[in-house]
Order: C-alpha cells, then structure tokens, then sequence
C-alpha cells in the first residue's frame, strides 16, 4: 500500500468512527423524539397515532409555560452577568502578567469540576445566610456562577489569536484603557463573546440541581418542571418539552459554530498585518 492510498483509508476511518460516535450520542435522543407527536397516553412504541395535542397542552398557559418563562428570565439575566464577568476576566487572564494566574483560573473553573450536588449544597447554606433562597437573584446569581466559566473558556480561545500590540498602539495614540478595551478588544473578539454568551445561556436553561437547592416553590424553571414531572406523572408532554429544549441548543450550538468559522478569516488578516 502506497502513503497516499494509506492516507486515504486512515481518512476514511477517521471519518467513520465520527459517524459512529455522532450516531452513538444522538440516536438516544432522536429515538424519543416521534413519541412527542404520539396520540396516546405512554412512552411507548408502536404510536397508536400522530398528535399534535402534547405541544398544545406545554405552550398553553399553565405550569409549563410558567415555568418556560422564569427559565428564559434566569437564563438572559444570569448569561449578561457571566457575560460580563467571563470577558473581563478572560482578558486579565489573557495579559499575562497576572500574579497566581494559573491559581484564579483553577478557582474560576471549579464549577465545571466539582459534582453540581456539591456546589448546590454549598450556595444553598451562602445564600440561606443573605437571604437569597427562594429568590429570583439568588437563582440569577447561582447560575452566573455556574456559566461564567464557558464564557472565560470561549472568549480566551478567541483571544489567543489576539495581537496585544494593537491595544499599545491605541495607548500610543491617547486612548484610555477603557476606551481601548471596548473600541479594540471588545470588536475583534465579539465572536468568542457572543459564543461564550450562547454556552452561557444553554448552561443555564438546563440547569436542575442547583435550581432544586436555590430556587424553592417559588421560583420553578423548565427542567425542575420536567424533573417534577418525571417523578409524579410520566406523559409525552415531557417529551414534547424536551425535543424544544433540544431544538434550543441545537440552534444554539449551530450559531456558535457559524461565529467561529466566521470570526477565523478576519483575524488573520489582521494578525499577518501586524507581523509585517
């Protein structure tokens, strides 16, 4: 076998196994799918027939719909704090000059790392202590907490392409930090921005532990709702919200990739620019 047949059949496993992994992840949640469209009663299969009467009955007004909407409160509020917080400390980290950077990231990434019991147990006994349980900001809080490390992840990865001679070059020219931060940095890394922002929000729009802990009766989201509902009453409405959810973050994750491709041809420009 010749390099460039051996080439060839190596690609070619190399793409197999991704099908089959692809195949391997998603085939559980495709299979669920058509029992949301089911006219009967139970998670099962054959349908006894197709229904739309599962998604009338979670966008009706109700528990669902209730719930559905305190989610998308949470997750906008909670993903412009982690927003916010995740791009100012991705460029600090970033400057390299930072004391005990590797330190802070490690803290910075622990909510990704420890189990979510954990971190729920420990915010439930914080914030019980400020009165924050059972309140819209404690859960806003909790969950910027638990998003802002996606967004310190994504707009890093988008900032080592960044040329940190630009921002001297506005420093040259009168510019204050400030003024430079949201005029230089803040454009070419708005991609990475709005990616972190998208992970930001999916994280927490499907959030449950934590939502248990914080939020109480009060504050109920979506997937405490579906969590609820699996644990009383088993229907294909939860499978009708679930397939939304999914849709969610499968346009969620396609806008991402689409900011990353489009982010890559115009920063090079720019790096071979500042090289020469």
């Amino acid at each position: 076998m010749t390099h460039r047949q051996f080439a060839r059949a190596a690609g070619a496993v190399h793409y197999l196994y991704g099908a089959l992994m692809v195949c391997f992840l998603l085939l559980p949640l495709l299979a669920m799918t058509p029992i949301s469209l089911s006219a009967g009663s139970f998670l099962s299969y054959p349908l006894p027939g197709f229904s739309t009467q599962w998604y009338q009955r979670v966008f009706s007004p109700g528990p669902w719909l209730d719930s559905l909407r305190n989610s998308l409160v949470v997750g906008m509020c909670s993903t412009l704090i982690a927003t916010v917080l995740g791009t100012l400390a991705a460029f600090a980290f970033a400057r390299r000059n930072l004391p005990a950077r590797r330190t802070l990231l490690g803290f910075l990434m622990a909510p990704m790392i420890v189990p979510p019991v954990i971190t729920g147990l420990g915010m439930y006994f914080l914030f019980s202590r400020i009165g924050l349980t059972a309140s819209l900001p404690g859960l806003v809080i909790a969950h910027a907490v638990l998003s802002t490390p996606f967004v310190v992840i994504t707009v890093t990865a988008t900032l080592q392409q960044f040329d940190m001679g630009l921002l001297r070059a506005a420093y040259s020219l009168g510019a204050s930090p400030v003024r430079a931060f949201f005029t230089v940095v803040v454009p070419i890394v708005m991609s990475g921005i709005v990616s972190g922002a998208l992970f930001a929000f999916i994280t927490s729009f499907d959030e449950v532990v934590v939502a248990i802990f914080i939020g109480g009766p009060g504050q109920r989201t979506l997937p405490r709702q579906m969590f609820d509902g699996i644990r009383d009453t088993i229907d294909p409405s939860i499978i009708a919200m679930s397939t939304f959810l999914m849709v969610v973050a499968a346009v969620a994750l396609t806008l991402s990739a689409w900011l990353s491709q489009r982010a890559a041809p115009v920063q090079r420009p720019k790096d071979s620019g500042s090289s020469t």
